[in-house]
């Protein structure tokens, strides 16, 4: 039985790169499809937002003399690419997908329109939000945040390459210690770097909580809706 009806899955652009260090890995794409699916399968709604870093990273070096807002529309692209990767890998395995742009683009998404989201999300359909906010000098977090707050999700499932949040950076400190639960205000003060202060300020606001869980770890999505005891819960 799942403990949430929606959820906002926030994934980063590495995830998708599997071990390379940018470029999408197709093995990787289709465990992750896997994953997503089987909880669209046990009825929970379920939101995708996938950051662009694997494929931006690639070309950061060419947009470090450019000007910042080009930079980020290169990177709203790059995350439409990945959008798209992952639709296709959850469509092959009998999965209903719809990518939802923010910037208009008919040929290859829908544009973001809330209601139409929220349709979808309620047919059982995974949509995955593309192309951030459209705006830039926003991150995928606040796009995150935002688009959960739009579909009125009761979590945003943030993933990561670690177990949780811990009081420094676990893969330089041996002692680093996890919280099983932190508060939004310890979050910004500590600076803990979980998610930008933009998004963790909106979620303090609207009390909307983040659950911060290992996603190399093979069931985690699954237990996580289910309620088990994963990862760190900011509320």
């Amino acid at each position: 039985m799942a403990k949430y009806n929606r959820i906002l899955l926030k994934l980063s652009g590495e995830a998708m790169a599997g071990p390379q260090s940018f470029g999408i890995d197709p093995q990787r794409v289709c465990e992750l499809a896997a994953e997503i699916a089987s909880i669209a399968k046990e009825g929970v709604e379920t939101g995708v937002v996938v950051g662009g870093g694997n494929i931006f990273r690639g070309i950061a070096l060419a947009a470090k003399n450019m000007d910042r807002v080009t930079g980020d529309h290169m990177g709203m692209l790059a995350t439409v690419i990945n959008s798209l990767a992952l639709s296709d890998a959850l469509e092959s395995i009998g999965a209903n997908t719809r990518v939802m742009s923010a910037i208009e683009m008919h040929q290859v998404a829908e544009p973001y329109i809330r209601r139409r989201a929220i349709r979808h999300l309620e047919k059982g359909r995974i949509v995955i939000f593309a192309a951030g906010t459209s705006n830039p000098y926003f991150s995928t977090d606040t796009a995150a945040t935002l688009r959960a707050l739009e579909i009125k999700a009761q979590v945003i499932a943030k993933a990561t390459k670690v177990d949780g949040v811990y009081d420094k950076d676990p893969m330089k400190h041996t002692d680093a210690v996890m919280y099983e639960q932190v508060s939004y205000t310890e979050v910004l003060t500590k600076g803990l770097g979980v998610m930008d202060s933009t998004s963790i300020a909106m979620c303090r606001d609207n009390a909307l909580p983040i659950l911060v869980f290992n996603l190399n770890t093979t069931g985690n999505i699954m237990r996580m809706v289910s309620g088990e005891p994963v990862g760190t819960l900011i509320s």
